[in-house]
């Protein structure tokens, strides 16, 4: 059923529609399968020589011309700007509530996001999770009566973009901001460095206060790149990293969550916990959670019983992406290319990866991993990649605690997020922000406030000269 017209003058991605594609840049040097034993290589046939914004954004060269069209649809869908049904500048269905218009001003040129730059800025490029004790009917958090799983600190206003009155304004849920405090640590050679931690701060809630059981957990946008091996690892693959890992006295778990495409429990692989399992229920829950863009697969809108203004406000379609949509910007992810690896020849490199086997720091951040078969994106299939990441849970100790279960990860639960790219994250996206929550400007300050598990990890990094750390870091920036 369709409610009112869709906002044509946008929608250029249906496949009769579909624009050439662009051809790729010469900056944009593929690498073939050739070469795999070159230790550049991040991403076997999917790695790129680009270095500059666009590092992040580009396709693998080996899609056929079919795929690098849908490629192009979707990153039309990730730039795509939502508005409300009564505005003629960009597509209907934003809203009613919602944190941002489009992907993209999350993901900034597909890389992470950032926290506001001043204690009087609301968050942009992250969110707030929160839930009540209990769970719901497929183990997981138990979303709040009035505020959802999710706040929404922005909304329609009752103008659109011309200014022109459209209707009652709809409230926001909330207005949402960072504090930061301050603390010193030092190494043991006397040097010392700030570290930094967030505390949000919840004003002007619309509808009643919270209480002390209501758990709320920040989260800012990640880097996309290479997201689609991810997906691509075989399940059993990551099992045995978890009992690899038992014998080696570490706890990396999987999650066990809900997969609402197909109707059943599966392991999680993508969120900071680790909580949704496939790309394609991630880019619906994404739409609808964080532009209140309604799909088939997440019919409903943002509008807990008690928002009756924002209830009242018909969707701009139904749904408002269309399942052709959401599978362009899945190809889209699962074809992103990845940078090759940088100064992998530098001594202090060289060394910097030594010292992150010696400190177990590579335990975790696993080195190298194998995707299996893939039939959505054959090309994907078959190919060594270096993320350096186990998507398992692990315990990293009371400083990094949310206090928020979801599903099999507990409050002091968190996946092994990957490492390619970090070292272009400043170049990409504007921004270094690291950890959940956005606290560490730099890989120094991320791994200072590892614990539990990684506790002895961060106290062998601690304890090394200045040298040493000062080649870790580099390292660690070159994957």
């Amino acid at each position: 059923m369709i409610i009112g017209m869709r906002n044509s003058p946008q929608r250029s991605l249906r496949p009769s529609l579909l624009l050439p594609v662009l051809l790729l840049t010469a900056g944009t040097l593929a690498l073939g399968a050739d070469a795999r034993e070159d230790p550049t290589l991040s991403a076997g046939t999917f790695t790129i020589r680009r270095f500059d914004a666009q590092a992040f954004s580009e396709p693998a060269s080996v899609l056929t011309a079919k795929q690098r069209q849908l490629f192009m649809a979707g990153r039309s869908v990730f730039k795509r700007q939502w508005a409300s049904v009564n505005s003629l500048n960009g597509d209907w269905g934003l809203g009613p509530t919602f944190v941002a218009d489009r992907c993209s001003a999350c993901h900034v040129n597909t890389g992470r996001g950032s926290p506001p730059p001043s204690s009087g800025e609301q968050l942009l490029s992250m969110l707030v999770r929160l839930s009540i004790p209990g769970v719901d009917e497929h183990g997981g958090p138990r979303p709040h009566p009035r505020y959802g799983d999710q706040f929404q600190n922005r909304s329609l206003d009752g103008r659109n973009v011309d200014l022109a009155y459209a209707g009652a304004p709809v409230p926001n849920e909330a207005d949402l901001f960072l504090d930061w405090q301050e603390r010193i640590v030092a190494f043991a050679d006397g040097e010392t460095v700030t570290l930094r931690k967030p505390t949000l701060r919840i004003e002007n809630l619309k509808f009643g206060d919270l209480d002390s059981s209501v758990m709320t957990s920040l989260r800012i946008a990640p880097p996309l790149v290479g997201i689609g091996f991810l997906e691509a690892v075989p399940e059993e693959t990551i099992l045995a990293l978890a009992r690899k890992q038992r014998v080696q006295n570490f706890n990396g778990r999987p999650n066990r969550v809900w997969d609402a495409v197909n109707r059943r429990m599966a392991l999680g692989r993508f969120g900071w916990k680790a909580n949704v399992p496939t790309l394609k229920q991630q880019i619906a829950a994404a739409a609808l959670g964080d532009m209140g863009v309604n799909s088939r697969l997440y019919p409903e809108q943002n509008c807990p019983p008690v928002q009756t203004v924002c209830a009242k406000l018909l969707p701009g379609n139904v749904p408002e992406i269309i399942d052709h949509e959401i599978d362009a910007l899945e190809l889209w992810l699962q074809a992103l290319a990845v940078p090759a690896r940088r100064d992998v020849n530098d001594v202090s490199v060289r060394r910097g990866a030594e010292l992150f086997a010696t400190a177990q720091c590579a335990v975790c951040h696993v080195p190298e991993l194998r995707t299996g078969s893939f039939a959505k994106l054959p090309q994907l299939a078959d190919q060594v990649f270096h993320a350096y990441t186990d998507l398992l849970l692990h315990d990293m100790g009371d400083e990094l605690a949310d206090g928020r279960p979801d599903f099999a990860a507990g409050e002091r639960d968190w996946r092994t997020p990957a490492l390619w790219g970090l070292g272009l994250s400043q170049t990409v996206s504007g921004s270094t922000a690291m950890l959940h929550d956005g606290r560490a400007r730099t890989a120094t300050e991320a791994i200072l406030w590892h614990g539990g598990e990684a506790g002895k990890a961060r106290e062998t990094f601690r304890n090394m000269p200045k040298d040493e750390r000062d080649a870790l870091v580099k390292f660690v920036e070159s994957i």
